[in-house]
């Protein structure tokens, strides 16, 4: 894109850690970046491109860095981040600007003991939440009543990644162990484990295809950059395996579940490979890479309902460098095919459907005509479970209701007020003195006189 499409002065997050740092949807770009006193993430509307002003109002809450961020996929006004505070929480993000920092999350969920690193949402169930710390767990939540559903605590490492399947049923796992997982959640087991996928050490990513085979990425024993498509069902001999290039940045895929077109991005390349995967030999298809001059911090993909049809757009990535984010529009000529029907916003099922073992594909919308993000939505919550010890959350708006005064002036009535009183008090305090020192001069007097008479008989 142009050079006044991007977002600039931009303080990418330094934390030592391999999420994409940044997280997009038809609405918003959100972004985890540099904080002090705790960790903190900015969230702009996709149409405020160009210069961000230095004391534009962040997410904060979290005691620690932030480490990961993920849009809800049925509520364009919902994201979940968690920390390095062992905490996640949920947030709403209001369509207009905020007046001050969001400080008040609508639901903290708070299970493990060390900090969490991965966060993703359920594909296609309403509020379902999924946490993974260094603490070796994975819990599912219901966002709604902010309650676990299951701890699974299988793994004996850290956990690299987790990526949900297509409907939701089941999810897959990479491990420090080396080893690559698939988990039934409501089974709360792992029904299938494969023992190093790529045989090198450094960390792995698996997500799944809509077709239910996992495709990795790792390194090979001499270290060279490494992809691997498997099918679940038989771990004993992989569908593909490719060897990449030598490099030391993890790549990280991301996956387009419409044209079955996987984008590989590592930290610090310069570069974005696409790949087909297909039912056919070789299975993994090379297509081309994107290159830039610049090594990427992060990345962020935009669902498929976010992107531009009217410029035969099919997909568009958000690239981090140092300091800016930049668009990426992967465009081609225009075909009917490149845009079936995709995934839309609204849930396929409730929690408790999900919870009782029911399974459902997303609901498809039509993109023939493009998609237009509805208007915000408030998340449905439990009211007795959201902020039942903590004070009340506080307002981010900066006008309460329509029959409300402004917060700026009820502000300066407040503090008006405040300072009456402790003038007051301190009126009080000083006559109180006063009314002392004059008892005590009193009585000085009163004995000194008794102390002459005496002196003089």
């Amino acid at each position: 894109v142009k050079a006044d499409q991007s977002f600039d002065d931009i303080r990418v997050s330094k934390v030592t850690w391999d999420s994409s740092f940044c997280a997009v949807n038809p609405k918003f770009l959100a972004v985890i970046v540099e904080s002090s006193g705790g960790g903190a993430f900015l969230v702009l509307p996709l149409s405020q491109v160009g210069r961000v002003d230095k004391n534009y109002p962040l997410v904060v809450g979290h005691s620690g860095p932030v480490l990961d961020i993920d849009w809800c996929p049925h509520n364009d006004n919902i994201l979940a981040s968690c920390s390095e505070d062992t905490t996640a929480m949920v947030w709403q993000i209001p369509d207009h600007t905020p007046s001050r920092p969001i400080s008040e999350p609508i639901v903290v969920l708070e299970g493990h003991s060390k900090r969490v690193g991965i966060i993703r949402w359920h594909p296609t169930a309403r509020n379902i939440l999924l946490t993974a710390g260094s603490d070796n767990l994975i819990i599912v939540w219901n966002v709604g009543t902010g309650e676990p559903l299951m701890t699974m605590d299988d793994h004996p490492d850290l956990i690299y990644n987790v990526s949900w399947n297509y409907n939701g049923s089941l999810f897959c796992t990479t491990c420090k162990d080396r080893r690559l997982r698939v988990c039934d959640p409501r089974k709360n087991e792992v029904v299938a484990e494969r023992l190093s996928p790529h045989e090198g050490i450094r960390p792995m990513r698996a997500i799944f295809t809509k077709e239910g085979n996992i495709f990795t990425t790792g390194f090979t024993r001499m270290s060279q950059r490494e992809l691997g498509l498997w099918d679940p069902t038989n771990f004993e001999e992989p569908i593909a395996l490719l060897e990449l290039d030598t490099s030391n940045g993890v790549l990280l895929p991301f996956y387009d579940p419409d044209t079955n077109i996987m984008y590989l991005s590592g930290k610090g390349d310069s570069s974005i490979r696409y790949f087909e995967i297909t039912e056919e030999p070789p299975y993994v298809h090379y297509i081309s890479t994107f290159s830039s001059k610049e090594p990427q911090r992060g990345m962020g993909f935009m669902p498929k309902r976010g992107v531009d049809v009217s410029k035969c757009e099919i997909a568009r990535l958000y690239k981090l460098h140092e300091r800016k984010c930049e668009p990426i529009m992967m465009t081609v000529p225009r075909k009917d095919d490149l845009y079936p029907d995709t995934a839309g916003p609204e849930p396929a099922l409730e929690p408790e459907e999900w919870i009782d073992g029911r399974d459902a594909d997303p609901i498809l919308v039509s993109m023939r005509d493009g998609y237009i993000p509805p208007k915000s939505r408030e998340l449905k919550v439990a009211k007795k479970n959201v902020l039942d010890t903590r004070p009340a959350t506080r307002r981010s708006m900066s006008v309460i209701d329509g029959s409300s005064l402004p917060v700026s002036r009820i502000s300066c009535l407040s503090l008006v007020l405040k300072c009456l009183f402790h003038s007051f008090c301190s009126f009080i305090t000083f006559f109180s003195d006063i009314s002392q020192e004059a008892n005590r001069a009193g009585n000085f007097i009163q004995n000194w006189v008794h102390l002459k008479t005496i002196i003089k008989k």
